[in-house]
């Protein structure tokens, strides 16, 4: 089985990010530009570099050269870093440092969305059942403002990755058992499912198939809930797996079995 290479940055932007992450001195005594970010930026700003591959795997993450670049002191460098450690998205190797993490393989693809098979479509039944606490207003909100996004156009790989990101969470923290959610968020799996591939540039899908769910919830119908966040699951693993040459089995209704069997103590 063959991997396809890393989506591909825009030349120019991935050619700055390949000059600032490594290595380099400067003796320049000219004196420090206008900070491009906050501090508190930094990490937003690598983190979207990483996801977007502007920032290739495997890249050494020079501490010293992305303040100079940046405008910033190393302090909030430092601490993006062991924010986006946390996120795996760096490693820290001792006498080297820090270096983007390899993007998943077909297997880990596989199993992350078998884990989230597992929990998802539970959850969006959970959520689903009670009136009182459903998280319905939230999830048309989020998706309203996704949509408002999509209508001025752009590059929407940075937003479509925060709006799945909430959208899901919406729905994991409605169920209310934070024992599953916070084992869901330490996968950081939309951070890493999107360095793969753009699988649905513009958001359409996504959207259409996050309104499915939208309305299952909406109406509390928690088995059409579940059924529409189980095919979503499918539907996507499909799509991310296009990143990769070589055949992988679909993510099949065996599955989707499984999770109606699957009990979770709420």
């Amino acid at each position: 089985m063959s991997e396809r290479p890393p989506p591909a940055a825009p030349p120019q932007r991935a050619e700055k990010w390949r000059e600032m992450v490594m290595a380099r001195r400067d003796t320049s005594d000219a004196p420090r530009v206008q900070p491009k970010v906050a501090a508190g930026g930094v990490y937003s700003k690598l983190r979207d570099s990483i996801v977007a591959s502007e920032i290739p795997p495997g890249t050494r993450m020079n501490i010293d050269a992305i303040a100079r670049d940046l405008g910033v002191s190393q302090t909030p460098v430092r601490e993006a870093l062991q924010r986006l450690e946390g996120d795996n998205l760096v490693v820290y190797s001792p006498g080297r440092g820090y270096s983007t993490t390899p993007l998943l393989d077909l297997p880990e693809l596989r199993s992350l969305f078998e884990f989230r098979l597992l929990v998802e479509p539970w959850a969006a039944r959970s959520a689903a059942v009670d009136r009182l606490t459903n998280p319905s207003r939230a999830l048309d909100r989020e998706l309203e403002s996704f949509e408002r996004r999509v209508e001025e156009g752009g590059d929407l790989r940075q937003d479509l990755v925060a709006h799945d990101t909430r959208f899901h969470d919406t729905i994991l923290g409605a169920a209310g058992n934070p024992v599953v959610q916070h084992a869901f968020v330490q996968t950081h799996c939309h951070l890493h499912i999107f360095r793969l591939y753009p699988a649905d540039v513009d958001g359409s899908v996504t959207v259409a198939e996050h309104r499915q769910i939208w309305d299952a919830i909406r109406a509390c119908e928690p088995q059409t809930a579940e059924q529409a966040m189980a095919d979503h699951i499918r539907n996507s693993f499909t799509r991310f797996a296009q990143a990769f040459d070589g055949n992988m089995p679909p993510l099949d209704a065996s599955e989707t079995a499984r999770t109606q069997k699957a009990h979770i103590v709420g």
